[in-house]
């Protein structure tokens, strides 16, 4: 697939107007690839960040990839299942937008690095607009120790307000919230036992907290 009809894809995607619609469009683009192609953009990940720590590149190559192996296998199990024809509820204000971003960074490179970068968008499209889910899973770990989270029912991520200087972030249309400050998070009031030590958890591993 070239940047041409990339283009034209995106114009087709920023088009729709509900949750299912994107779905079933976004889906029909997704299944013209493989498992093989996935396969290589782990390994160009890899090489990306081959200079990282080994210990945390081990880990955000691991999740990164279970990511994309798992939001994959979402498109088509819900392609099969025709689960898109019920989903009626209508696109975030965002969702243009997204495609017109997606079209500008597939318009140059060659035609293979061009079709993995649009399978990296659309994968990421689908979890954002279709699935509601953050761009990055939760559990995706950030220089420093911070990860995206799933609290209380809402997602948060370290680095959602502060990546607002990269053309190609995923940030402005993810459903995530920024993660607060340290201070900010309270415990859950009369929460369960469990409940409370995932909190405890959360405030130690995601916010430094020592004490």
């Amino acid at each position: 697939m070239d940047a041409d009809r990339i283009a034209r894809a995106c114009a087709d995607l920023g088009s729709r107007r509900t949750r299912g619609e994107l779905g079933e469009a976004i889906a029909a683009l997704v299944l013209t690839y493989s498992p093989r192609d996935l396969g290589q953009m782990r390994r160009n990940f890899a090489i990306t960040i081959r200079d990282f720590n080994p210990g945390y590149r081990e880990e955000l190559e691991e999740t990164i990839a279970g990511h994309l192996q798992g939001t994959y296998q979402a498109v088509r199990r819900m392609h099969g299942l025709r689960s898109f024809a019920s989903m009626r509820g209508p696109l975030a204000p965002g969702a243009a937008a997204y495609w017109r971003m997606v079209a500008a960074q597939c318009s140059n490179g060659d035609d293979g690095q061009v079709r993995l970068r649009f399978l990296k968008f659309l994968l990421s499209g689908f979890c954002m607009f279709v699935q509601d889910l953050p761009g990055h899973p939760v559990g995706m770990p950030f220089p420093g120790g911070d990860r995206v989270t799933f609290v209380d029912g809402v997602y948060y991520c370290p680095v959602r307000e502060k990546a607002g200087d990269v053309d190609s972030a995923l940030c402005p249309f993810c459903p995530a919230l920024q993660t607060p400050e340290i201070g900010y998070l309270r415990p859950p009031v009369q929460g369960s036992e469990h409940r409370k030590q995932e909190f405890i958890r959360n405030t130690y591993e995601h916010h430094h907290f020592n004490g």
